[in-house]
């Protein structure tokens, strides 16, 4: 068994970082902040003149190696306040001050002593003496971090690293990152030509038109889902008066995040959630119990600012679609419609090749409308309903909306890294507020409860999740360019590769001709590099014969097939848009 915890060595290890950088820097004015373990290592915010490099954190590096051939000792201290402001303000440390200062009454303030020239504000535990430490670590890269995270502070520069127990889990761990750069959806987007980002529009993306195919073809994709699932779609404004906001909670939450425009002398907003205008739809109408559960989608646009250290490609903008939904439905309907809505999450992602899902029940937030006898209500009833459908579980404190409990589901890429999007949140404070009912099996008036949900979540984020899961090789049905016509030679060849392309656009395939005046062997790795799913050649004998030589992505060898076949293979393929367990 070994001797300390990984977290224990990571921030026993984060600490060995700040004293290289002290003795390396002994003139640099370095300030030390904080310098917590994070998933596969840590980070340390650090502010100094010198502004870091990669050439830097390999000197740093390689001065801790040296450090954990040392025997120094590692000692905590325990001081009074006073003391410890002392000690740290000798030493110019402010930002430790800071931190000193903060420490509520009657907790205890301890530091650690490494060897007799380093120490540094910490609660612990560490290891006993520096040569406890592994080698197993790699400075990573730095990037700027305001103090504390309030942009009117100073910016600190921020030291990532990994760190693990083994040199097998760190080589592991290092040769994933390299390709997760090659995954990165950022650098395909631009290589496949699928979407751009401009200054004019900050965080926001501009789809190409192979990124729009996507785009529509996950819409598709839900819209079939909903068929199968009886959901109605809606359509609903995007600019709305904000006394909407007032009425349902998000001014008063959410305005920091909202964007507001003057029209006519009255106050509006964009709309950053739908959920607002489908509480009104539903409170124009009369509905009874016959009608429940009444099922809106809605792939309406939103914004929601974000600020600009946050934002990044895809996966968090300002201005996004989600595959949205709310469910209106008596409180006796909940655990069914979550054990329906638990099968639809499973099936959509498992189809998009996500084995590994994690589900987390996420609690009540400081942030929130409604009593705690509401709250103790809509947390029962959804965890109750997470116990029947048998589904492992982890609980998220504190993390829910503010309306609501919610269910948030997690799922792991092709290199093992989880990523949310899916929710499912329990609704009793909306209908509440907008006053909605419906007529029940007594003839009585009767409060309906919402279901807030979304499977892909947002689609901008989705498609930069999924661009990585499938390293940009879409399947089939999803590809922008489903098929690539190469005619070996121009001059005799090209009549029947454009042929082809049309009676492959006539069944509403997505085909073009490279006609090209280049080399087989160029255009057959730009048709890798494309990663387009088939790559179709004509030469002599395929014109003769009424065939064509297919070549699938990724694969080396070839076979030949007649038009007929071909038809009938790219149809089955384009099927595959629909999972097969809902297919008639």
């Amino acid at each position: 068994m070994a001797k300390y915890d990984l977290d224990t060595l990571r921030h026993s290890t984060a600490h060995l970082m700040a004293q290289a950088i002290m003795e390396l820097f002994p003139n640099d004015n370095v300030q030390l902040g904080i310098g917590p373990v994070i998933e596969n290592g840590f980070y340390y915010d650090i502010e100094m003149d010198t502004k870091l490099t990669d050439e830097h954190l390999k000197k740093i590096e390689e001065r801790m190696k040296e450090l954990t051939k040392t025997n120094m000792p590692v000692v905590r201290h325990e001081v009074s306040r006073e003391e410890a402001l002392r000690i740290f303000s000798e030493k110019g440390q402010t930002l430790k001050c800071e931190l000193i200062k903060d420490i509520p009454d009657g907790e205890v303030i301890s530091y650690y002593t490494q060897g007799d020239h380093f120490f540094d504000l910490c609660t612990g535990p560490h290891v006993e003496k520096t040569n406890d430490l592994t080698p197993w670590f790699k400075l990573l890269h730095t990037a700027g971090a305001y103090w504390r995270g309030d942009q009117t502070r100073p910016m600190l520069q921020r030291i990532y690293a990994a760190c693990f127990s083994s040199k097998e889990e760190l080589r592991e761990y290092l040769t994933m990152i390299e390709e997760a750069k090659k995954r990165d959806h950022r650098k395909l987007g631009k290589e496949l030509e699928l979407f751009i980002f401009d200054p004019v529009a900050p965080a926001s993306p501009f789809f190409m038109p192979k990124g729009a195919l996507v785009y529509n073809g996950l819409v598709d994709f839900m819209r079939r889902i909903y068929k199968k699932f009886d959901y109605q779609e809606v359509i609903t404004p995007q600019v709305l008066d904000v006394d909407l906001w007032h009425t349902s909670g998000h001014y008063e939450k959410y305005h920091e995040n909202m964007y507001f425009t003057q029209i006519d002398e009255r106050e509006f907003a964009l709309k950053p959630m739908n959920c607002p205008c489908h509480m009104l739809m539903f409170q124009h109408h009369r509905y009874s119990y016959r009608d429940l559960p009444l099922r809106f989608a809605d792939f309406g646009r939103l914004h929601r600012y974000e600020k600009s250290g946050v934002v990044a490609g895809l996966t968090r903008v300002r201005t996004f679609c989600q595959d949205d939904a709310h469910i209106f439905i008596q409180f006796e309907g909940i655990q069914e419609e979550i054990a329906t809505l638990m099968k639809m999450f499973f099936i959509g992602y498992e189809h998009f090749g996500f084995k590994k899902i994690k589900i987390g029940f996420s609690t009540r937030p400081e942030k929130r409308v409604g009593s705690d006898e509401t709250w103790d209500k809509a947390e029962a009833a959804l965890k109750a309903a997470l116990d029947a459908s048998g589904k492992e579980y982890f609980i998220n404190e504190g993390d829910g909306a503010f309306y609501g409990p919610k269910i948030d589901i997690q799922v792991a890429d092709a290199l093992g890294r989880y990523f949310q999007l899916g929710t499912i949140q329990l609704d009793f404070q909306l209908p509440e507020r907008f006053d909605l009912k419906f007529t029940n099996q007594a003839g009585e008036m009767e409060r309906p409860v919402v279901i807030h949900r979304a499977l892909l979540g947002s689609l901008e984020r989705f498609i930069g999740v999924y661009l990585e899961h499938v390293a940009g090789a879409f399947p089939f049905w999803l590809s922008p360019e489903q098929a690539v016509i190469i005619p070996i030679k121009n001059e005799l060849h090209l009549e029947a590769a454009q042929k082809l392309k049309r009676e492959l656009v006539s069944k509403g395939f997505r085909a073009r001709v490279d006609d090209r005046n280049e080399s087989m062997g160029l255009k057959t790795r730009q048709a890798q590099t494309g990663k387009i799913p088939y790559m179709l050649v004509i030469g002599d004998q395929e014109m003769a014969n009424g065939t064509v030589s297919v070549r699938k992505y990724g694969e080396m060898k070839s076979e030949t097939l007649a038009h007929a076949d071909l038809l009938k293979n790219f149809a089955e393929l384009n099927e595959e848009m629909l999972p097969k367990e809902l297919r008639d």
